[in-house]
């Protein structure tokens, strides 16, 4: 069998590349030094595991050999996973897009020796076809044009090259970092709310949950009930569509309509910890127990679908299975009954089997009515056990420090504000890994799989796990994660701070040289660096006193004020961040007797058991010398012995309480 470069490498994207006949190298030195050697162009090939067209073009061209040997002969071709990549990613997107007026996965570019693009596009076909050219013919036409009119090209590219990044740069910004950002943002937002069926816009539709985690801040600040309308509208229809696994949790990527009935079957962990989060925040806000249900079920996949048994995360699930999408999750109303028998009428019924098929003859289950868990709830199992005995969808089992941070994060506030003891422990022993084993010389890095972890991390990848470490330090109250996060917050502040932007690159001072250097500034479907960095700043700074902190993160967000008003969708992770810079925060102080060990419990509970979306809690034993080196706890006193809370808001502070009645009284009318 033929192998090549990629065999060497971690990433599963990569290694199923490992055995094609292209000549692929691993992005780095060794491919742009033969380019330079052999006077070639390099072909950059970008995707990542779970990505459907990408298995498409694999098959298509790069298994092909008379389409291998075309590459092999004309160009040095370089296979890159994008999500152990994102910087190579960025820039060589935002070329295609520039070129094009499109981009997407798989995404293919030719590049000069020295990386500059100077051509690009997505998934073309093997042969002329729906307005592409084929593969082969495109290739032997950037061969021709790198011979024949080598300076065009080169003119060209140098061109493209000089203008990338231009629009991350935005300093000498005047908008005032007020409420009105948020209200201007929010009427953006309204106006493109589907009312029928939550969400935003029409098909392809995306959950985008860093969007509705601003409009359900919105709504706690406003008391807006359009707000209230549109979260709730959005949670529950996607919770009840096609585009939710109804038998194991957890959600697809996006849904192909705009009911969110036909899914991209592949699950990333980012989507499932972001919805987690904002399920269980919908939940706390709403009461609604359907919320609560599928939050719990989402992070219950991932506990047993997606965790290694070193504590890390697993990053995607694929759509496809035995070659076909989506087969793993689709039925027929012959293959329930015979599992179900004389019960198969109620749960065809259910999840709207006897409406007849709806994916290429077969079914996607969805709620076609109000759900009720405890009536279907045999019937889910018995389905789930005969699934489990299908060929599963491939799964990327490399551990990105990022995803990882995110669903970290959720874990721990879903065991704090839940009750479950299980998911705090998880979110302990993810941040413990992390921690451990993506460092090198106290540096963190990106990415982990089978034992290895290499790839300097990024400032995503830092804010992210700083966030959850915050998290896991109000789950526990464990003076080393907010020391942790401290540490990876004044990393992130030495690594990619820059005074020239006013904010942070996503690339490290450290990184290796690129044709730019990038710095991101849009939430898509994982949030922005920057602004995970922004709102774990200003955490820190309520933790810690330190104003450099919040100097930073106000120096970051006040170039963005204008964009966030004007293009909500795109910065939603911002919106949630300014939300906390204008306040008011709500800052609680719980502490104890040196001897009363679990004596906080009733006042945690009462804490956490609501939302306050921009609340900021601190625990510790009183009198204790690390509980008073933090400014929320210093000279906070059990009063007579017993624990208490302390509640302030607004830079003013109610008296301190001993009971949980008397801290529900105080917190009810925030």
């Amino acid at each position: 069998m033929t192998t090549n470069r990629l065999a060497h490498e971690t990433s599963p994207y990569l290694l199923q590349h490992a055995h094609n006949p292209v000549d692929w190298y691993p992005w780095g030195d060794d491919a742009f030094a033969r380019a330079r050697a052999e006077d070639k162009p390099l072909l950059l090939s970008v995707g990542y595991s779970a990505c459907h067209w990408c298995h498409v073009m694999e098959r298509e061209s790069f298994e092909n050999p008379d389409v291998a040997a075309v590459m092999n002969r004309h160009f040095v071709n370089v296979k890159v996973d994008r999500e152990e990549r994102p910087d190579v990613d960025q820039i060589y997107m935002e070329a295609v897009q520039s070129m094009t007026g499109h981009g997407g996965w798989p995404m293919t570019v030719f590049l000069t020796p020295e990386g500059v693009p100077f051509y690009g596009g997505t998934y073309f076909p093997p042969t002329d076809r729906h307005g592409l050219p084929g593969f082969p013919r495109l290739l032997e036409g950037i061969a021709d044009a790198w011979r024949s009119r080598r300076s065009e090209v080169v003119e060209s590219g140098q061109k493209l090259t000089a203008q990338l990044g231009q629009g991350t740069r935005l300093r000498g910004a005047t908008t005032p970092l007020t409420d009105e950002v948020l209200f201007s943002a929010f009427q953006g937002l309204s106006a493109q709310f589907d009312e029928e069926h939550g969400g935003t816009g029409g098909a392809p539709k995306f959950p985008q949950p860093m969007i509705w985690e601003f409009a359900l801040r919105f709504w706690k600040r406003s008391g807006n009930p359009y707000a209230r309308r549109m979260v709730h509208t959005t949670l529950v229809r996607m919770a009840r569509g096609g585009i939710y696994d109804h038998l194991g949790g957890g959600f697809a990527r996006y849904s192909v309509d705009d009911r969110w009935l036909v899914p991209h079957f592949e699950k990333m962990l980012y989507d499932n910890a972001q919805l987690a989060a904002l399920y269980l925040h919908g939940w706390l806000a709403f009461g609604d127990p359907e919320l609560r249900r599928v939050c719990e079920e989402t992070l219950d996949y991932v506990l047993r679908e997606m965790t290694d048994p070193s504590g890390g995360f697993y990053s995607a699930q694929d759509a496809d299975s035995e070659g076909h999408e989506g087969k793993f999750f689709v039925w027929t109303p012959d293959e329930i009954r015979s599992v179900l028998g004389d019960g198969a009428a109620d749960a065809l019924a259910y999840w709207g089997v006897d409406r007849g098929p709806n994916f290429e003859g077969q079914n996607i289950l969805y709620v076609a009515g109000e759900p009720d868990p405890e009536r279907i709830a045999a019937a889910r199992a018995a389905l789930f056990e005969v699934r489990e005995g299908r060929v599963h969808p491939g799964r990327d089992d490399k551990v990105l420090a990022s995803w990882n941070g995110l669903a970290a994060l959720a874990f721990a506030e879903a065991g704090r504000a839940l009750g479950r003891e299980d998911y705090v422990r998880a979110a302990v022993r993810n941040v413990e890994f992390v921690l451990g084993a993506m460092r090198r010389d106290g540096r963190l890095l990106r990415t982990w799989k089978g034992g290895q972890a290499k790839l300097r991390a990024y400032l995503e990848d830092h804010a992210m796990v700083a966030a959850a470490l915050l998290a896991v330090w109000e789950a526990t109250f464990d003076r080393r994660w907010l020391e942790a996060a401290r540490g990876l917050a004044d990393d992130m502040l030495r690594l990619f701070w820059s005074d020239d932007v006013e904010g942070f690159y996503d690339t490290g001072a450290d990184h290796e040289a690129l044709i730019v250097r990038p710095r991101n500034l849009f939430d898509n479907a994982v949030p922005c660096g920057s602004s995970v960095a922004i709102e774990v700043l200003l955490r820190l700074a309520v933790l810690t006193g330190d104003e450099r902190y919040q100097e930073k993160a106000l120096r970051a967000l006040r170039p963005i004020a204008d964009l966030m008003g004007r293009h909500p969708s795109g910065f939603g992770r911002f919106l949630c961040a300014h939300d906390f810079n204008v306040g008011p925060r709500v800052e609680i102080a719980l502490v104890r007797a040196p001897m009363d060990g679990d004596g906080l419990a009733p006042l945690v509970e009462e804490a956490f058991g609501r939302y306050l979306p921009n609340r900021v809690v601190a625990g510790g034993v009183a009198g204790d010398a690390a509980t008073s080196s933090l400014p929320l706890l210093a000279g906070r006193a059990a009063i007579g012995g017993r624990p208490t809370a302390y509640v302030c808001r607004n830079y003013a502070c109610d008296l301190p309480v001993t009971d949980r009645d008397a801290l529900h009284r105080q917190l009810e009318s925030l």
